[in-house]
């Protein structure tokens, strides 16, 4: 036996006291239910075979504030027209605004709609519009669309005669008119339906809330509570989230936190020593040129830190002071090491918070952002974030580093992730982490990781073995989303944002 609520009941019975198929609106006004409540009985009875939707698109026209105006005082090239055969069939251009009182702006409309419809022709030498009918045109049809809108207001183009619905797309390309479009929606009983209907239909009233008077009167028991079907589909909502880069953020800090690390901040803008020199990057590096990193032009240079670091640093890159090493072996600019520049690593926060942080153990991380001069690609961008971090203690060795790494990525969702030998101009040994992409069949780089030399930690006093290690987050995020395009993350698609979980 079909088991049916009390709005599905209605609307059955109303279905056939309008002949067995109306329109949804028809069934409101009759019914007295609301427009919602006939859908959602519809979608219940179409499930159970017992009506038919039917559904036909719509589109209503309306005139506009100017689409008004025309209708009212005629289009600008019908004006220009009467106002050339009033003067025998030629009016200079400069003539037209004070001959029918129209805006300047409005005569090239008014002009290339002549031309167009081989009304008139323009005379360039003369500056003259010459017409070339002897009798006036009859009425096209977008003057005879504007007109009907004037007397009706709104008409359904679905219903125009055919020479007047081809003319609808040039009087919206005109911006004279409004146009929306809806879906109508039509109700038809079925077999079942009707055979459902001859067997006797009872309405039964039902509650969808138990009320204090309910209770208290005990009438509750004599009523029929209404059921609700938890597992049907709710309308779609978009609430308030966090950006899905921001939650790859946020996971990435949350999972360091919880390994015990501390997290470090520092300015988007550097001085080239804290950015370069610092790190033992000698000064005529290609990295440092315009086409990596961006300078700033106003200020141009910054402070430097303290006399015996700032010279610790020059001799290392000099000659290679106590280091053992042999330096760049060039004379060292102080002017070079002042230029600040938009940060390319945060490398150089973690280098600057060394030169204060000298007794182990230390960890540290930040997830910041950090600027190369890169031309935008699919898998490039001119601003990212990056994971930087580093580790001091008395003992450490790279295998540690590897294994810090290792939990990491794991933590990341990520499983197959292997360290393969690599250099970089300031750590030795160095090697970089990759991770395998079953979809893309290849290995794909997250960061690079190292042990910092002693050129580096040798300047800020350090004594002992300092792991770090470096990569971008974008990447993560690509891998994380299932994205092929870095510039979605910043693209701020609406959709894409809201396609995106919520918890990921």
């Amino acid at each position: 036996m079909v088991k049916l609520r009390e709005n599905e009941q209605k609307t059955l019975l109303v279905l056939e006291k309008l002949g067995g198929r109306a329109a949804v609106e028809q069934i409101t006004s009759v019914s007295g239910l609301a427009y919602a409540a006939i859908m959602r009985a519809a979608l219940v009875l179409k499930a159970k075979r017992l009506v038919k939707i039917h559904e036909q698109k719509q589109t209503t026209v309306t005139l506009n504030q100017e689409g008004k105006l025309y209708a009212q005082r005629g289009l600008p090239e019908r004006r220009t027209l009467n106002a050339a055969y009033q003067k025998g069939g030629e009016i200079s251009i400069s003539d037209i605004p004070h001959e029918i009182d129209m805006p300047s702006s409005s005569i090239p409309i008014a002009l290339a709609w002549l031309i167009q419809k081989d009304w008139a022709t323009i005379d360039k030498d003369k500056g003259t519009v010459r017409l070339t009918k002897k009798q006036k045109p009859p009425k096209g049809d977008d003057e005879k669309l504007l007109a009907l809108l004037a007397r009706k207001g709104t008409v359904v183009v679905e219903e125009l005669d055919k020479s007047l619905r081809h003319i609808v797309a040039t009087l919206r390309r005109r911006k004279l008119i409004d146009t929306k479009e809806r879906t109508l929606h039509e109700l038809e009983l079925t077999e079942q339906g009707w055979k459902l209907i001859k067997k006797g239909i009872e309405v039964s009233e039902e509650v969808s809330q138990l009320t204090p008077e309910l209770i208290i009167t005990g009438k509750w028991r004599r009523k029929k509570l209404r059921k609700f079907d938890v597992t049907a589909p709710g309308p779609t909502v978009y609430p308030g989230k966090v950006h899905p880069l921001q939650q790859i953020v946020q996971c990435a800090r949350e999972i360091f936190l919880e390994m015990g690390f501390t997290e470090i901040r520092g300015p988007l803008i550097e001085t080239a020593f804290w950015n370069f020199d610092a790190l033992f990057q000698p000064q005529d590096h290609p990295a440092r040129e315009m086409m990596d990193t961006f300078y700033l032009a106003n200020p141009k240079a910054g402070g430097l830190p303290k006399k015996s670091l700032v010279d610790a640093v020059a001799k290392t890159h000099e000659n290679g002071w106590t280091t053992g090493s042999k330096g760049w072996g060039y004379k060292w600019s102080r002017e070079e090491a002042r230029r600040l520049v938009l940060r390319t690593h945060t490398t150089s926060e973690t280098i600057k918070y060394l030169s204060k942080h000298k007794t182990p153990p230390i960890k540290v991380f930040s997830v910041d952002r950090v600027y190369r001069n890169e031309k935008l690609t699919y898998k490039n961008t001119a601003e990212f974030h990056q994971i930087e971090g580093i580790v001091v203690d008395k003992h450490v060795t790279l295998r540690d580093l590897m294994g810090t790494l290792k939990t990491f990525y794991t933590r990341f969702g990520l499983r197959k992730v292997q360290f393969w030998p690599c250099y970089f101009p300031y750590t030795e040994p160095s090697a970089q982490a990759v991770f395998y992409v079953p979809k893309l069949k290849r290995w794909i780089e997250l960061c690079g990781m190292g042990m910092f030399r002693p050129e580096v930690l040798a300047p800020m006093g350090i004594r002992y073995p300092v792991l770090a290690w470096g990569g971008g987050l974008e990447r993560l995020a690509m891998i994380e989303l299932g994205l092929d395009d870095i510039r979605i993350l910043y693209g701020n698609s609406l959709g894409w944002i809201r396609r995106t979980p919520l918890c990921l």
